[in-house]
């Protein structure tokens, strides 16, 4: 697994082995490892841009008695709305309703632009978790999507990436994981939306090589790939899990703002 953390006020990046953080050469003042435990874990990459794809699953879109898309639909949230593992959701004054919207996160591994299908998983770095927090209400509102999925706090990532030989390593495929968001609230855990990324109406080539015939994708931008049925809603002082299979767990609480 590779992530981002700060040692005293070192930031770096580093693989985690049996809970052990390896640094990247390049930081020499650092020390050969360090316990994760000792160490503060940022979002695992910073992007130029997080593209999202929505309404990408197809028992999400027999939910919501929708007709299934021809091609993806996109969305951006900008990097400012990343938020890391353990992070405080802050839940906007302007919003009555907000959302959670658990996700597998594609982070791109270099540069490309009009990647074919076929060459899609030649540019993927791995994948992370990822919550599209969403004010539905705001969403609703304005008949579009950019203010209600880009307040500071609405995009949390992490807590590592995992990259694709270590899902192969784990006789796992990005296309076959199971998806899981529980929301725990005065103690109480439930399970919310419980699925498997083998419901994808685009699949990840799909999607990297539709995304990158539109715009350029950088090496650390984050492709989130949809949710699947039952978004709902969340209240301050919930606690909200996303949990990808053989990727981990993303946590993190709402707090007024």
């Amino acid at each position: 697994m590779l992530g981002r953390f700060q040692y005293k006020n070192i930031v770096f990046s580093g693989e985690i082995f049996d809970d052990v953080v390896y640094p990247d050469p390049v930081y020499q003042q650092l020390d050969d490892e360090y316990p994760l435990s000792s160490l503060l874990i940022l979002p695992p990459v910073l992007p130029t841009k997080i593209v999202c794809a929505g309404l990408n699953y197809a028992d999400h879109a027999k939910e919501l008695n929708m007709e299934l898309p021809t091609s993806p639909l996109l969305f951006l949230k900008p990097p400012s709305a990343i938020l890391p593992h353990e992070g405080l959701i802050q839940y906007p004054p302007e919003s009555e309703q907000v959302d959670y919207e658990a996700e597998l996160g594609i982070v791109i591994g270099k540069t490309c632009r009009h990647v074919s299908v076929a060459d899609a998983f030649d540019y993927i770095l791995g994948y992370t978790c990822f919550n599209d927090v969403t004010a539905r209400d705001l969403q609703r509102a304005d008949g579009q999507w950019t203010r209600s999925k880009s307040f500071d706090t609405f995009a949390p990532l992490g807590p590592f990436i995992v990259t694709q030989e270590e899902l192969s390593q784990q006789n796992l495929t990005p296309e076959n994981l199971s998806v899981q968001c529980r929301v725990i609230r005065n103690e109480n855990e439930e399970v919310r939306q419980n699925s498997s990324t083998s419901e994808f109406i685009f699949g990840i080539p799909k999607l990297v090589s539709f995304i990158s015939s539109v715009m350029t994708l950088e090496k650390g931008d984050i492709i989130a790939t949809g949710t699947p049925p039952g978004v709902g809603e969340l209240l301050i002082g919930d606690v909200v899990e996303v949990e990808i299979e053989g990727v981990g767990i993303l946590r993190n609480t709402v707090v007024s703002a």
